[in-house]
């Protein structure tokens, strides 16, 4: 894999003096980490739970960086691909996490996780322990671990006698969307992503190019954002939010889609597993107990979810190596996981790194409804299941080389704007497969093409 920063990068690294953080927990003489994190529920609970880790480590603080996951993940890039050295500690993920190794950019965390006591790496989940490895060794650790599942509101499905099928296809959801869908009453037939964004609208965007045949790239490194497949997936997630979704969609990412449903404004929603966090926490969810969970919607495969972790890594210019690790074996250690149902309540406990938090009782009560989903999507989320062909690069909702964060945003923001109707579907494809020629290029004249 090349080293590769893209021009966007380096020019992101310009606004690293612009970031906002959470404030520094703890204080006195310690020493001091920064750590850069995704705003979302399973990090506030992390912040809010910070007297227990300065309990067990008096000699460390902790200044939180808390962003937007679109800027998060633009001011992460910028600052350890430039070597800024701004941050500590780093949430990426799995598509990350290999490049950075390979690069040098990050911290082999093997013999950190080898000589702490009682930390058991083997209890990761072993799709999300290898998909955060780099020849053998593990460079970052799971906050959480998601593939990607259906949500559907039970209760409303038995009042208009619908049945969500065992598998259900996205004519399947159409479907049901069209029976529930009463955008006078303010409540959609299903919740789906716009927001720009690879992380965004091309997560589950890309899952549905998937499963009906299409893909970013074939095996020549030929783009085929373009192809049959590909395009009649996009016109089906695109025109799925538009007639049955919520208001607003093209601004809409994770965030909003689960205020949305868990306020009870949406019949369905597709998106991530690690919803059930907030979905199933009844101190802020209406719809507790109410939902139903089904695979990812399919076309032309057996499976469509994806397989993603936020997971923590540290930076090989931090300073601060020994007490990074402190906060990283804290956070993502099986005791974390019983701090957070203890105190916060089980519903919250990050689901999906790590097997034995499964295995405790009163998670298991909890999440009776979505354990079983949980695992079966992430087991089952490989690209021989998901995808209809083979592919040059890892990844299933995304492609695992360097230039896809440029890549994926410029198409991303193409998709939401077909969204908003500011351009058409048509368009929309034209400009993303001349993109994704642009990176075809690159590829196919170093293997000689």
């Amino acid at each position: 894999m090349r080293a590769t920063v893209t021009a966007a990068t380096a020019a992101v690294a310009l606004a690293l003096t612009g970031c906002a953080g959470a404030g520094a927990v703890g204080g006195g003489d310690g020493e001091t980490i920064v750590v850069a994190i995704v705003s979302n529920p399973q990090m506030q609970d992390a912040i809010s739970l910070q007297d227990e880790f300065r309990a067990a480590h008096p000699g460390v603080d902790v200044r939180f960086v808390s962003l937007p996951e679109n800027e998060a993940r633009a001011k992460i890039t910028a600052s350890v691909a430039t070597g800024g050295g701004e941050f500590d500690v780093v949430m990426i993920s799995n598509y990350e996490t290999p490049m950075w190794a390979e690069n040098g950019w990050i911290e082999n965390l093997q013999p950190y996780i080898e000589r702490t006591e009682g930390y058991d790496a083997e209890d990761f989940v072993p799709s999300v322990r290898e998909a955060l490895s780099h020849e053998g060794d593990m460079y970052s650790v799971p906050f959480y671990g998601e593939s990607s599942f259906l949500a559907y509101r039970t209760d409303l499905f038995e009042q208009a006698g619908l049945e969500m099928p065992a598998n259900p296809t996205w004519d399947d959801v159409r479907e049901l969307a069209a029976e529930l869908h009463a955008p006078e009453e303010d409540f959609s037939g299903i919740c789906l992503r716009g927001l720009a964004g690879w992380g965004e609208v091309m997560a589950p965007m890309s899952t549905a190019i998937n499963t009906f045949g299409g893909g970013w790239f074939d095996e020549d490194w030929n783009a085929t954002l373009d192809s049959p497949e590909s395009r009649e997936a996009i016109e089906t997630y695109i025109d799925t939010l538009r007639t049955f979704g919520q208001p607003g969609a093209a601004t809409s990412g994770f965030g909003d889609c689960l205020t949305r449903f868990a306020q009870g404004q949406s019949a369905m929603w597709y998106d991530a597993t690690s919803m059930v966090s907030s979905v199933e926490d009844p101190a802020s969810s209406t719809v507790a107990g109410k939902v139903g969970y089904a695979p990812a919607p399919v076309a032309e495969t057996d499976t469509a979810g994806w397989l993603y972790s936020w997971s923590l890594a540290i930076p090989s210019t931090s300073e601060h190596k020994d007490a990074a690790w402190d906060f990283v074996s804290w956070m993502t250690d099986k005791e974390y996981m019983k701090l957070v149902g203890e105190e916060i309540g089980w519903e919250r406990v990050p689901p999906g790194s790590r097997l034995s938090t499964y295995e405790l009782p009163e998670y298991a009560e909890v999440s009776e409804a979505y354990a079983d989903a949980t695992l079966e999507s992430m087991n089952g989320a490989t690209q021989e299941s998901a995808m209809t062909h083979e592919v040059p690069y890892p990844g299933i909702q995304f492609v695992g080389i360097p230039e896809f964060q440029d890549l994926g945003t410029r198409v991303g923001q193409q998709m939401s704007a077909a969204v908003a109707g500011q351009i058409t579907v048509d368009e929309a494809i034209a400009q993303s497969q001349r993109y994704a020629e642009t990176v075809a290029e690159t590829y196919q004249a170093e293997e000689g093409r």
